[in-house]
């Protein structure tokens, strides 16, 4: 271990400091946007006045999982992202860290966090924890070389922690839990594929299977936005239904999934640069937005 703290250390003074390395290795960004979705789950989930310290250790456990996986992911994709701009200058590809010390790094974090929400939130938790870090590393990760409905199914992990945010504050599955996985889970569709859209030829370099990269007028890629765009503007309004939230709610869910659909009708129609860029846009911009009004109109 002490091999592994000079190396990150040293990694620290080379060009980025260890804050920025570190924030790569763990996919900062993509670790907060999986605690508030977490916690969004776990605040709707929680019944009578909120339970801060169960809060704490649920968003502790799951920081750790997700932080493991994040750099895990990397140790099994660092040949692939070496070939994509977007992506080079990760701690593997840019050498400021050894595959060695991430693979403890990731695994030790991996185990702690699921042993954490095992010990200090339940065992439900810690289970949904695990099937999230086991499809993101052994089945989405490796699909990206084989087929594009990766995608598709890479949506599966990244829908999950809103719902280890609900069994964490209730011990139990339930339709409004699985309510806010289908959020995620279609909300990340027209995201991805904007995404995919906008690098489709990093992700052909690279060697991953996208669906832009097989589509070449783009229609399915457009078709796809939109498809899943209205099948999101619908599970939106399930937490109204499900009564767990209000009418603000639901007239706020209504105009944002109106505006997100506008941005994905018109990626379709137009499949340049722009129209995906505004389309990736809303979609950052959409899911916040709607999980406030969600946590600020709860009713249970």
């Amino acid at each position: 271990m002490k091999e592994v703290s000079a190396e990150i250390l040293s990694a620290a003074s080379t060009e980025k400091s260890w804050t920025a390395v570190f924030a790569d290795l763990v996919k900062a960004r993509l670790t907060m946007l999986v605690l508030l979705t977490t916690y969004v789950g776990f605040y709707v989930g929680g019944r009578g006045a909120q339970n801060f310290v169960l809060m704490f250790h649920a968003l502790l456990g799951t920081a750790l999982v997700a932080a493991g996986a994040a750099a895990l992911n990397q140790l099994l994709e660092r040949e692939y992202d070496a070939k994509m701009r977007r992506t080079a200058t990760r701690p593997l590809p840019s050498g400021r860290l050894q595959p060695a010390t991430v693979a403890i790094f990731g695994g030790v974090c991996s185990v702690v966090g699921l042993i954490y929400l095992a010990l200090l939130v339940n065992l439900l938790t810690s289970v949904i924890g695990a099937v999230t870090l086991v499809s993101y590393l052994f089945i989405y990760t490796p699909l990206k070389r084989v087929t594009w409905t990766n995608t598709l199914i890479g949506a599966i992990p990244g829908a999950l922690p809103p719902l280890m945010g609900w069994t964490a504050a209730r011990n139990e599955l339930g339709g409004e839990g699985w309510a806010l996985f289908a959020i995620l889970a279609f909300w990340q569709l027209p995201h991805f594929f904007a995404i995919a859209w906008m690098y489709r030829d990093e992700y052909a370099k690279a060697g991953f299977v996208m669906l832009p990269n097989i589509d070449a007028d783009g229609s399915r890629t457009g078709q796809q936005a939109v498809i899943n765009t209205v099948v999101l503007f619908a599970a939106s309004l399930l937490p109204f239904f499900f009564k767990m939230a209000g009418t603000f709610y639901l007239l706020a869910a209504i105009l944002l999934g109106a505006g997100f659909l506008f941005f994905a009708i018109q990626f379709s129609r137009q499949l340049t640069l722009l129209r995906a860029r505004q389309l990736f846009l809303a979609s950052i911009i959409y899911l916040p937005l709607l999980l406030a009004a969600l946590v600020g109109n709860k009713l249970k």
